[in-house]
């Protein structure tokens, strides 16, 4: 008996994705595919737990079968690897995610658990500032380690715990620096607006030297004392070259 093969894929596999939705083949055994949906789905669903621990945390398992589940049935990942598949679940959450009962912040918390492996995986790689370059550093081209992001929220996204859970959106938005460092090791840091926007400055410019760098800083703030917010802009700079956080900026980067 002839069988399209293609058209049986196609049914197999949606069965897989969606079993609530779609029928099962009818000369598949219901215990075999069953196994078949277990290895796959339970595959997906403990590498979204282990990338977004808090996530998981904060959802019941009710709440957390369903995320996985329409994640799992809704989403046509375009990646062959696991390593990216936190990435797309991002996507499915901006793109394809329709439930009014999901937490506000939602999306921002994820993207919060996403930066943390994206940078443990991040190919770059970074040196170690030497004790010249940031004494030096107001006469030095500066530029952003391309291990470091600096991100804002709406929500405070790193006090997200199942004992905090906030609905309404704070006044004040939340700027974070996450960045790896020498021994490859992610860290977070909770920044004012001011070191956010120094920040922003350097990831547009790639390199640029520090003195116009802070002298833009200045200039936005429209400070009546420009000297001030210059010095301790420096410092900033200083505290962060410390971490190689800012590294030196060299025409080759622009």
């Amino acid at each position: 008996m002839h069988v399209d093969f293609k058209a049986k894929q196609l049914e197999f596999a949606a069965y897989i994705r969606d079993p609530f939705n779609n029928p099962r083949p009818e000369d598949v055994e219901q215990q075999r595919i069953e196994t078949y949906r277990e290895l796959f789905f339970n595959n997906i669903d403990s590498f979204l737990s282990s990338n977004f621990p808090v996530l998981r945390q904060i959802l019941d398992d009710q709440q957390w079968f369903e995320l996985s589940q329409d994640f799992y049935a809704r989403h046509l990942c375009t990646t062959p690897y696991f390593s990216e598949i936190p990435e797309e679940f991002l996507d499915y959450l901006e793109n394809e995610r329709q439930n009014s009962a999901d937490y506000p912040f939602l999306l921002e918390l994820a993207h919060y658990e996403w930066v943390e492996m994206a940078l443990s995986i991040a190919k770059q790689e970074i040196t170690a500032n030497t004790t010249e370059f940031i004494t030096t550093i107001f006469q030095q081209n500066i530029a952003l380690s391309a291990l470091a992001w600096p991100l804002v929220y709406q929500f405070p996204v790193q006090q997200i715990s199942p004992s905090f859970l906030p609905e309404e959106i704070p006044e004040q938005a939340t700027y974070l620096l996450v960045y790896r460092d020498i021994a490859d090791e992610v860290n977070f840091i909770q920044i004012p607006p001011v070191t956010f926007r120094l920040l922003q400055i350097l990831q547009q410019n790639k390199a640029m030297s520090c003195e116009n760098c802070l002298h833009q800083i200045a200039q936005e703030s429209e400070h009546p004392n420009p000297k001030t917010i210059i010095q301790s802009g420096l410092q900033i700079i200083k505290d962060l070259a410390v971490k190689n956080i800012i590294q030196p900026g060299t025409p080759s980067q622009q």
